[in-house]
């Protein structure tokens, strides 16, 4: 087979022996709510062919629990039975009619089973649960056993080319391996060896059921990220021992769902962690994957160049753009639609029992739902503001065939998007502004740049109908000497670069004003982009040398001011915030010493600072600035003329609803009035 000149490591087959995958690309196991819909089994079954089409050499599923113990939550996922495992084929099925293999991964939560059902080694309740697991009996880890065999047989039935057995991220088998959760004192617990009998033999008893034409991916914890977690010499021994027990391929976990160190978001470096899958390949034979914020080939294709591994994984990288792989084989890595680590429309939609989705790509797990319709008659279609929703509604319409003139009074295409790639651990918008710009120069678009959309300009056009994607303007609060000069809005801090001083007070602690703390306490490079800098600021030992793979202590870099965030209600400091980010976005500001108060009602702003009432007594604030983050207005001001003279006006982004900024709701808006306009 001809190597591919643009990425040779990448989309070079790896040989298994009894079957060869086309390339080095593993499409991780992501749960998307699709599993327990009703219908799902043609959802996923169009959602996997769409990836296997566009390149995936290997892809795995969503967790699906061996028994009802293991579910994850009460409706969850499950396959013990041959009627279940035939519904499969549809989903096996299509991958393969569209050149794909793709395996099941089996997953039993352990103690994080949400249910008050759940079982694990140990009656100890996990952080993350309010349900304390009852402790297996000897004789139920060894049906557990036999459940995990029975779901790989199962598994197979349904087409599927193999499984991935879950043994990291501190779900069930994790709980096993760890004296952290195993106190057992029988022949499961007590020593190392007695603690990794468990995965040993799930894995030796697969491979003895299944044959060995079948894969066998082991998802080892690499690092454990938490106390009492395991050692690298153990780490090491459990993969020699999954290794002997019949294993085709490792692949890295890293860090249980319980540890308060990030791993996937946005702020956490590329690659941040394939140092830990290098260690390991000296130390065994057979393929390593690598994981954890990969999301373009350029980046993928260094670490198998310097030898992290011999095979990638990037999961959320295939929400954004299922044609990743044949995009990057034709030289076209522009064209990708990249993942930028946010959560949003993901994790945080699975956290809320909704389907997965994703921010960049609305059509993500809707693809028998979100379709382009072909269109009547061609319109003449003004979109006014080139933010996300602007964009992304104007590369839809200009495919479907309409002619699309797209308005944007500054300089740059992006909005909103420019202000969010300043924040220090949001440099990943750089990288969704650059395909956007890439997709609309190469469509028909016609964009004009530092154009004011007037009503006359766009009646005497002739358009045929309007899109106002004006976004929003910073709403101003009605507070005493709210006009003194120590005041800023955050677009006068972050877009104007107004000088800030020593001592501020943010006012808002919705998303804009984190991202203006995370904005005023960093000084120099993003620790984004310095691995190694942000790996000790979180705790990170790449020495190994404790157990977990923790630091005694984490060294962060002091913060150039001293900054007080306000909010009025008394919940919880950015409770707003996403469900699987907020905990990382309180911790950042707090690692830089900000001091949050909440309950907070503005009195005035005068030459001695800020004057706040808490609890009935007002205090003052000694700052030199005051910087409003107090919410956002619609830009709708062309609305009204334009409907007067009887044009048709669209509304979507900031200009239809303007509260937190939100991209999701904004590309999401535009992608569906683009297909559908």
């Amino acid at each position: 087979m001809e190597q591919n000149s643009f990425y040779p490591n990448l989309l070079k087959p790896l040989d298994l022996g009894f079957t060869t995958l086309k390339n080095r690309v593993l499409m991780g196991s992501m749960h998307t709510g699709l599993e327990e819909e009703k219908g799902g089994y043609e959802k996923l079954a169009a959602y996997f062919s769409a990836r296997a089409k566009g390149g995936v050499g290997l892809m795995v599923t969503g967790g699906i629990s061996p028994n009802f113990r293991g579910r994850l939550a009460p409706h969850s996922s499950q396959l013990s039975s041959k009627r279940v495992a035939k519904k499969h084929r549809l989903i096996t099925d299509s991958v393969h009619d569209a050149g794909g293999k793709i395996c099941l991964q089996i997953l039993h939560g352990g103690r994080y089973s949400y249910h008050p059902l759940n079982c694990a080694p140990s009656a100890i309740k996990a952080p993350i649960t309010p349900f304390k697991p009852k402790a297996l009996s000897s004789r139920g880890v060894k049906t557990t056993v036999k459940h995990y065999v029975r779901c790989a047989e199962l598994a197979k039935l349904g087409g599927y080319d193999g499984v991935e057995v879950m043994g990291s991220e501190g779900y069930l088998i994790n709980q096993f391996i760890c004296a952290r959760t195993n106190k057992r004192t029988d022949e499961w617990g007590g020593s190392y060896e007695n603690r990794i009998r468990f995965p040993v033999e799930i894995v030796k008893q697969i491979r003895q059921a299944v044959g060995q034409d079948f894969i066998i991916i082991y998802r080892l914890s690499m690092l454990d990220l938490v106390q009492d977690g395991s050692t690298w010499e153990e780490v090491v021994q459990l993969g020699k021992a999954i290794e002997a027990a019949g294993a085709t391929i490792i692949n890295t976990g890293i860090g249980w769902h319980e540890a308060r160190i990030p791993t996937i978001s946005t702020s956490v470096p590329r690659a941040a962690f394939t140092w830990v899958t290098k260690k390991m390949k000296q130390e065994l034979s057979i393929p390593l994957i690598t994981t954890n914020r990969i999301n373009t080939p350029d980046v993928a294709e260094s670490i198998l160049v310097e030898g992290h591994a011999d095979m990638v994984s990037m999961a959320r990288p295939f929400l954004a753009d299922p044609d990743f792989v044949n995009k990057a084989a034709d030289g076209k890595s522009e064209s990708i639609n990249i993942c930028i680590g946010c959560n949003q429309a993901c994790l945080d939609h699975v956290f809320k029992q909704q389907r997965a989705s994703c921010l960049v790509n609305p059509r993500a797990c809707y693809e028998t739902e979100m379709h382009s319709a072909p269109i009547e008659k061609a319109k003449s279609i003004a979109v006014v503001g080139a933010g996300p929703a602007g964009m992304a509604f104007a590369l839809e319409a200009s495919k479907r065939g309409h002619k699309v003139t797209l308005f944007e009074q500054s300089d740059q295409l992006g909005g909103q998007f420019n202000i969010a790639k300043q924040i220090p651990g949001k440099e990943e918008f750089y990288g969704m502004l650059d395909y956007y710009t890439h997709e609309l120069g190469h469509s028909d678009v016609e964009i004009r740049l530092k154009t004011k959309a007037t009503p006359e300009s766009l009646i005497e056009e002739k358009f045929d109908e309007v899109v106002l994607a004006t976004g929003v303007t910073p709403r101003i609060p009605k507070i005493d000497g709210i006009e003194h000069s120590k005041v800023l809005t955050y677009l006068d801090v972050i877009k104007h670069k107004k000088p800030v001083g020593q001592k501020v007070a943010i006012l808002g602690a919705g998303g804009i004003g984190f991202d203006v703390g995370e904005y005023l306490t960093h000084s120099g490079e993003s620790t984004t982009l310095r691995p190694d800098t942000w790996l000790k600021e979180w705790g990170v030992d790449k020495t190994y040398q404790s157990r977990g793979g923790l630091l005694e202590q984490v060294l962060i870099e002091p913060s150039p001011r001293d900054v007080f965030m306000f909010q009025r209600k008394t919940s919880k400091m950015g409770k707003g915030l996403g469900k699987t980010t907020g905990w990382i976005h309180r911790t950042t500001l707090k690692h830089k010493k900000v001091n949050m108060i909440t309950g907070a009602q503005y009195e005035k702003i005068d030459d001695q600072g800020l004057h706040v009432r808490l609890d009935d007594k007002v205090e003052i604030f000694d700052v030199d600035n005051v910087i409003l983050c107090t919410g956002q207005e619609p830009l709708r001001e062309l609305q009204s003329n334009l409907e007067s003279a009887g044009l048709p006006v669209h509304l979507i982004g900031g200009a239809d609803v303007a509260a937190e900024l939100d991209a999701k709701r904004a590309i999401r808006q535009g992608t569906e009035l683009g297909l559908s306009i």
